[in-house]
């Protein structure tokens, strides 16, 4: 049923026209933060900028910061209505942020950015056109993966990343060469549809693949972080990584996407 759903939501329209007749943005940019005060503004302004001929929204979700971003983010909406605020009480980790951010999207697109600023949103556009072109081809769900093709981190990062990636590859066969990426963008109903879980967005390629879909990942962009440092090192993503990585070898094992024919 998830393919079939998938499949009957597709808008033949052009992306510029897909939902401006129904008043809702065509593009929700969900930002997950926590403690990022000092990127917060040129990141959004960066996002405003790259959007502005698309019918769009800004979701950041402050996942418990205990920095200025709460106030910072209260500001830039003063003057800013595209930016919707969105704050955990307590921290529930980056991809509690990202699920809570596409449930309360309103776009029929979402993409995904990190908030450090390390993300370019200018790769948005380029990555609307790639997902549009997909679905015209199928299968569906379609999700673009962005992939780092000049990696602006410290050697140990891009190795543990390098190494991460070749072991999900042979565990999950998600023939993608930058799942850690933050950007991403897929249809909203799309991710609503899978199977949700702590660190969701590490895996988000194997589960596409999983519902019977596509990944199709492009060059993007990636920026030095300017301020602040890095929430995660290697050692805290292999502790969770294993784990995480286990489960969702057992998920792919438990399903098999049905073949539906609508019998008239």
């Amino acid at each position: 049923m998830l393919i079939v759903n998938a499949i009957m939501n597709i808008d033949p329209r052009p992306i510029s026209e897909a939902n401006f007749a129904l008043g809702a943005p065509l593009i929700s940019v969900v930002v997950p933060v926590h403690n990022e005060a000092p990127n917060l503004k040129p990141l959004i302004e960066a996002i405003s900028t790259a959007l502005a001929g698309l019918a769009h929204e800004i979701l950041y979700v402050d996942d418990g910061s205990s920095d200025a971003t709460p106030r910072i983010l209260a500001e830039i909406a003063q003057t800013l209505p595209t930016l919707v605020r969105l704050r955990h009480a307590k921290s529930c980790g980056q991809s509690g942020a990202v699920i809570t951010g596409v449930k309360h999207a309103k776009g029929t697109y979402i993409a995904t950015l990190d908030g450090d600023g390390q993300n370019d949103p200018a790769d948005i556009p380029a990555m609307l056109e790639a997902i549009r072109t997909a679905e015209a081809k199928g299968p569906l769900p379609v999700l673009i993966a962005g992939h780092r093709v000049n990696r602006q981190d410290t050697n140990a990062k891009r190795y543990g990343s390098r190494l991460a990636n070749r072991v999900r590859a042979w565990a999950l066969k998600d023939a993608t060469p930058d799942t850690g990426c933050g950007a991403k963008l897929f249809r909203r109903q799309a991710f609503l549809e899978l199977p949700h879980f702590d660190h969701i967005h590490r895996f988000l390629p194997a589960l596409f693949i999983r519902a019977g879909g596509q990944v199709v990942s492009v060059p993007v962009r990636h920026h030095a972080r300017a301020h602040g440092a890095s929430h995660y090192n290697n050692w805290q993503r292999l502790k969770v990584g294993i784990v995480d990585l286990a489960g969702v070898a057992w998920l792919q094992r438990r399903w098999k996407v049905p073949q539906v024919e609508i019998v008239e």
